[in-house]
């Protein structure tokens, strides 16, 4: 059985003890509504087991968690009639995770919602990319 922590909000609901708007359930993998949705049909996938982030959730579950996002995110785009479909995952808090158990939000888009994602903006330097895209390699394990 995998990990649970007794303080966290996802292992509460996972366990049944707080309710949710449950929409997908497999053996490890759960999906149900957000409670504050970005769009209406906006929902939050995760495994059953607690990891932190995504750099703990183990790559045995890749399968598992990308079938879950898979067939949530088709069933959220037809049930709320979404043009699109953002899928998004934080981790720590400087990226915005409030709740520190691992999970994906599956957000359905309409052409006119208003959304806008964070802006972009190029290297000032081809060569400031490719240092640190070597620095990067030479930790990829």
């Amino acid at each position: 059985m995998a990990h649970v922590d007794s303080d966290c909000i996802f292992c509460k609901i996972v366990a049944g003890e707080i309710p949710c708007a449950k929409v997908f359930e497999s053996e490890t993998c759960m999906a149900f509504l957000d409670i504050a949705p970005v769009n209406e049909g906006h929902a939050l996938v995760l495994p059953k087991g607690h990891y932190p982030t995504l750099m703990d959730i183990p790559v045995e579950m890749g399968s598992d968690l990308l079938q879950a996002l898979s067939v949530v995110g088709k069933a959220v785009m037809e049930a709320t009639g979404a043009d699109g479909l953002n899928l998004m995952q934080n981790n720590y808090e400087a990226a915005g995770q409030l709740v520190h158990h691992a999970h994906y939000h599956l957000i359905p888009r309409f052409s006119d919602d208003g959304l806008r994602l964070w802006e972009q903006t190029p290297y000032k330097d081809p060569d400031e990319m490719n240092r640190l895209a070597a620095k990067i390699v030479k930790l990829v394990k």
